[in-house]
């Protein structure tokens, strides 16, 4: 059975939150988000474990899905549903073997070649990006654009997650060019009721029609 994705899917980058993560994973599951990732690059394994497991827990009673970033080992210790990897982090079947069959690996994708490498891994969704100029990251790669999703969609029928500068102004048309799910860090986490801004991309989101597939 294909996997199902909430359309919003919030990273919370530790360098833009202006409060707590906890109190933000808070705020945003309870304004509906069901798709979540803790990202923090610079943190020591000890604080991202202790976070993501406070993160995992509150998670569980939201039924929202909780992802940590670039570490299996923490995920899996933290007791989260899914690690996310990039290209630099370990590939999607060692990251797999850390944290078992039954939770999620995603990988980030830039380019074709990459896409078609997640596609044939065990991986459980792609993310495909960045699709705008972002600010999230200090090195970004090069921009794909939406007319790139079109292309992506035609060679897998896993879930791609659409990633880079996505505002509540452009969710709409990155959904309607074969993305699934559309990851959101700057737009929500800048916002001044993150909560608030979360709820108006998931009225938003819904009432997108679902882009054809072959």
């Amino acid at each position: 059975m294909r996997l199902v994705l909430p359309r919003l899917y919030v990273i919370l980058d530790a360098g833009m939150l202006t409060a707590p993560a906890g109190e933000t994973a808070q705020k945003l599951m309870e304004a509906g988000v069901k798709l979540l990732q803790y990202r923090a690059k610079n943190a020591p394994a000890r604080e991202l474990w202790k976070e993501s497991r406070a993160i995992a827990e509150a998670a569980r009673r939201a039924k929202c899905t909780f992802i940590v970033n670039d570490r299996p080992d923490v995920a899996y210790l933290a007791g989260a549903d899914g690690v996310h990897v990039g290209q630099y982090d370990l590939d999607v079947e060692h990251a797999r073997k850390v944290i078992g069959p039954d939770r999620w690996v995603g990988v980030s994708t830039h380019s074709l070649e990459q896409i078609r490498e997640a596609a044939a891994s065990s991986a459980d969704y792609i993310a495909v990006g960045p699709i705008f100029q972002t600010s999230s990251k200090t090195n970004p790669d090069p921009v794909v654009g939406t007319e790139f999703l079109y292309r992506v969609r035609a060679l897998t029928i896993k879930p791609i997650v659409a990633i880079g500068g996505i505002t509540l102004e452009r969710a709409a048309d990155v959904l309607a060019a074969g993305a699934d799910s559309v990851a959101v860090i700057g737009d929500i986490l800048k916002a001044r009721d993150p909560g608030a801004k979360a709820r108006e991309f998931i009225l938003r989101l819904d009432a997108v029609k679902p882009a054809a597939s072959d």
